[in-house]
Protein backbone atom coordinates (compact mmCIF):
# COMPACT_ATOMS: atom_id res chain seq x y z
CA UNK A 1 0.00 0.00 0.00
CA UNK A 2 3.32 2.42 0.65
CA UNK A 3 3.78 2.22 -3.09
CA UNK A 4 0.42 3.55 -4.19
CA UNK A 5 -0.34 7.10 -2.18
CA UNK A 6 -3.97 7.75 -1.21
CA UNK A 7 -3.77 11.07 -3.59
CA UNK A 8 -2.92 8.75 -6.43
CA UNK A 9 -6.13 6.44 -5.62
CA UNK A 10 -8.30 9.71 -5.27
CA UNK A 11 -7.19 11.02 -8.88
CA UNK A 12 -7.74 7.41 -10.25
CA UNK A 13 -11.35 7.42 -8.66
CA UNK A 14 -11.43 11.18 -10.09
CA UNK A 15 -10.61 10.13 -13.56
CA UNK A 16 -12.17 6.73 -13.99
CA UNK A 17 -15.82 8.83 -12.94
CA UNK A 18 -14.93 10.98 -15.56
CA UNK A 19 -14.42 8.16 -18.18
CA UNK A 20 -17.63 7.07 -17.03
CA UNK A 21 -19.03 10.40 -17.26
CA UNK A 22 -17.63 10.51 -20.97
CA UNK A 23 -19.01 7.46 -22.23
CA UNK A 24 -22.60 8.31 -21.43
CA UNK A 25 -22.12 11.98 -22.88
CA UNK A 26 -21.04 9.98 -25.74
CA UNK A 27 -23.65 7.53 -26.17
CA UNK A 28 -26.16 10.41 -25.42
CA UNK A 29 -24.56 12.37 -28.15
CA UNK A 30 -25.06 8.88 -31.28
CA UNK A 31 -28.10 8.29 -30.16
CA UNK A 32 -29.12 11.73 -30.71
CA UNK A 33 -27.85 11.82 -33.74
CA UNK A 34 -30.12 8.82 -34.98
CA UNK A 35 -33.15 10.41 -33.26
CA UNK A 36 -32.99 13.80 -34.73
CA UNK A 37 -35.39 14.36 -37.92
CA UNK A 38 -33.31 17.56 -38.77
CA UNK A 39 -30.62 16.19 -39.92
CA UNK A 40 -30.47 14.44 -43.07
CA UNK A 41 -28.34 11.03 -43.79
CA UNK A 42 -25.28 12.58 -45.27
CA UNK A 43 -25.77 15.25 -42.02
CA UNK A 44 -26.08 12.08 -39.64
CA UNK A 45 -23.31 10.58 -41.38
CA UNK A 46 -20.84 13.28 -40.94
CA UNK A 47 -21.82 13.94 -36.99
CA UNK A 48 -21.36 10.12 -36.56
CA UNK A 49 -17.74 9.82 -38.35
CA UNK A 50 -16.66 13.00 -36.51
CA UNK A 51 -17.74 11.70 -33.23
CA UNK A 52 -16.51 8.26 -33.51
CA UNK A 53 -12.85 9.20 -35.72
CA UNK A 54 -12.59 12.35 -33.24
CA UNK A 55 -14.40 11.42 -30.22
CA UNK A 56 -13.40 14.60 -27.57
CA UNK A 57 -13.75 17.14 -30.71
CA UNK A 58 -16.73 15.83 -32.03
CA UNK A 59 -18.79 15.38 -29.15
CA UNK A 60 -17.95 19.09 -28.38
CA UNK A 61 -18.75 20.51 -31.40
CA UNK A 62 -21.99 18.40 -31.36
CA UNK A 63 -23.29 19.87 -27.99
CA UNK A 64 -21.72 23.14 -28.94
CA UNK A 65 -24.13 23.52 -32.49
CA UNK A 66 -26.52 20.95 -31.93
CA UNK A 67 -27.05 21.15 -27.64
CA UNK A 68 -29.91 22.99 -27.13
CA UNK A 69 -31.74 21.28 -30.04
CA UNK A 70 -30.93 17.86 -28.49
CA UNK A 71 -32.79 19.34 -25.07
CA UNK A 72 -35.72 20.20 -27.08
CA UNK A 73 -35.91 16.77 -28.81
CA UNK A 74 -35.93 14.64 -25.63
CA UNK A 75 -38.32 17.11 -23.93
CA UNK A 76 -40.62 16.40 -27.10
CA UNK A 77 -39.83 12.85 -26.77
CA UNK A 78 -40.82 12.83 -23.00
CA UNK A 79 -43.73 14.57 -23.72
CA UNK A 80 -44.98 12.39 -26.50
CA UNK A 81 -44.55 9.29 -24.40
CA UNK A 82 -46.76 10.90 -21.32
CA UNK A 83 -49.34 11.49 -23.27
CA UNK A 84 -49.30 8.68 -25.20
CA UNK A 85 -49.53 6.48 -21.58
CA UNK A 86 -52.33 8.90 -20.39
CA UNK A 87 -54.20 8.37 -23.68
CA UNK A 88 -53.99 4.65 -22.76
CA UNK A 89 -55.12 5.15 -19.11
CA UNK A 90 -57.70 6.92 -20.06
CA UNK A 91 -59.02 4.71 -22.74
CA UNK A 92 -58.58 2.03 -20.33
CA UNK A 93 -60.31 3.51 -17.73
CA UNK A 94 -63.44 4.27 -19.99
CA UNK A 95 -63.77 0.67 -21.44
CA UNK A 96 -66.87 -0.33 -19.75
CA UNK A 97 -66.15 -3.11 -16.78
CA UNK A 98 -66.99 -6.40 -18.30
CA UNK A 99 -68.68 -7.69 -15.36
CA UNK A 100 -71.24 -5.06 -15.08
CA UNK A 101 -74.56 -5.54 -16.49
CA UNK A 102 -76.23 -3.36 -18.60
CA UNK A 103 -73.06 -1.51 -20.22
CA UNK A 104 -72.97 -0.97 -23.87
CA UNK A 105 -70.71 -3.03 -25.75
CA UNK A 106 -68.30 -5.29 -24.33
CA UNK A 107 -64.83 -4.75 -22.96
CA UNK A 108 -61.94 -5.83 -25.37
CA UNK A 109 -60.15 -8.97 -24.81
CA UNK A 110 -57.20 -8.64 -22.53
CA UNK A 111 -55.00 -9.91 -25.72
CA UNK A 112 -55.92 -6.86 -27.18
CA UNK A 113 -55.45 -4.49 -24.81
CA UNK A 114 -51.75 -5.93 -24.88
CA UNK A 115 -51.36 -5.50 -28.08
CA UNK A 116 -51.69 -1.99 -27.75
CA UNK A 117 -49.30 -1.89 -24.95
CA UNK A 118 -46.79 -3.33 -27.35
CA UNK A 119 -47.43 -1.43 -29.89
CA UNK A 120 -47.09 1.81 -27.78
CA UNK A 121 -43.73 0.21 -26.92
CA UNK A 122 -42.83 -0.48 -29.81
CA UNK A 123 -43.12 3.10 -31.58
CA UNK A 124 -41.18 4.44 -28.31
CA UNK A 125 -44.37 6.09 -26.91
CA UNK A 126 -44.08 3.95 -23.16
CA UNK A 127 -40.69 2.92 -21.79
CA UNK A 128 -40.07 -0.62 -20.45
CA UNK A 129 -40.98 0.25 -17.14
CA UNK A 130 -44.57 2.01 -18.46
CA UNK A 131 -44.79 -1.25 -20.46
CA UNK A 132 -44.66 -3.06 -17.23
CA UNK A 133 -46.59 -1.30 -14.87
CA UNK A 134 -49.30 -0.76 -17.62
CA UNK A 135 -49.36 -4.77 -18.19
CA UNK A 136 -49.76 -5.48 -14.13
CA UNK A 137 -52.60 -3.56 -13.40
CA UNK A 138 -54.10 -5.03 -16.86
CA UNK A 139 -53.41 -8.73 -15.96
CA UNK A 140 -54.29 -8.17 -12.27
Amino acid sequence: MDDYPMLNLFWTMLVFFLWIMWLFLLFKVITDIFRSHDLGGWGKAGWLILSLLLPFLGVLLYVIFRGDSMTKREIKDAQNREAAFKSYVREAASSPDPGAEGTGAPRSSHADDLAKLAELRDRGALTDEEFQRAKTKLLV
